[in-house]
């Protein structure tokens, strides 16, 4: 009884998630009536707005995922080593983007930031994509630390370290050469996430008036019929994609670690 409960509300979910997206797909065919044609999805790739904003957003996403590296994995490796009784702060920081929603963190940088203020971050090009980049790595926080910190609890970070102490290794080439390729498969497994979340990320982007990939969708959206569906497939097909890939590298990790 128990596992036909569970096949039964595994076969809900399939139908649940899977009958709007049939339903979405079926409909962005129809751009030509009478006939399933792929007009749609060649007019959104053709459309040069959709080229500039998703290379935007995924400029935007690499280099969130370079910065999120560098800040996340040092701290949870020195937490872990140095301030385990730190570790339950440090969560409660990472868990707040949870909490705190995304336009009140944009508007606290606006205020702070705007061209009148003392650092006028907002009066430059460079200086709103650096507050975009900032917040998007607020927004990954809660991915990205759990990763690092799940794959640091895999490996002795205490024996490891005094090893390569012993060895004469100082602290940057502990990090980079010993702490980060032990949880370079954790460290994706983050990145895929948070590549996942810039790309669909709509409320900083709009409101820091920066030509992201969020933004354009819901324009696109507002004006059109057939392409917004056929978009919303292929921003569907990335994020089922970078979810796949946090499974491969998942399963890899349990395949390298009795080696």
């Amino acid at each position: 009884m128990k596992k036909f409960w569970a096949w039964g509300a595994l076969a809900f979910g399939i139908v649940y998630f899977a009958l709007p997206l049939i339903g979405m797909t079926n409909f962005s065919l129809k751009m030509r009536r009478g006939v399933y044609s792929f007009d749609a999805y060649a007019k959104v790739l053709g459309d040069p707005k959709f080229q500039q904003t998703f290379s935007y957003s995924v400029t935007m996403a690499l280099v969130t995922i370079v910065f999120g590296m560098l800040l996340i994995v040092p701290t949870a490796y020195w937490v872990r080593l140095r301030m385990p009784k730190m570790r339950p702060y440090i969560e409660f920081i990472t868990l707040l983007p949870l909490v705190i929603p995304a336009i009140v963190v944009v508007f606290g940088y606006i205020r702070l930031y705007n061209t009148s203020s003392w650092l006028p971050l907002t009066g430059t090009v460079m200086g709103t994509n650096l507050l975009l980049m900032f917040g998007y790595t607020m927004l990954s926080l809660p991915y990205m630390y759990r990763a690092v910190d799940t794959g640091l609890a895999a490996i002795d970070v205490r024996t490891l370290t005094e090893a390569a102490q012993s060895l004469g290794a100082g602290w940057t080439r502990i990090l980079f050469r010993i702490i980060l390729p032990n949880v370079l498969i954790a460290v994706l497994s983050g990145a895929f996430i948070t590549f996942a979340i810039v790309l669909g990320e709509f409320t900083m982007a709009a409101l820091l008036n920066r030509p992201a990939f969020g933004p354009y969708m819901q324009l696109l959206g507002a004006n059109r019929a057939y392409e917004p569906a056929a978009l919303a497939v292929i921003a569907f097909g990335i994020t089922w994609g970078c979810l796949g890939l946090i499974q491969l590298v998942s399963r890899f990790q349990k395949n390298q670690r009795p080696a």
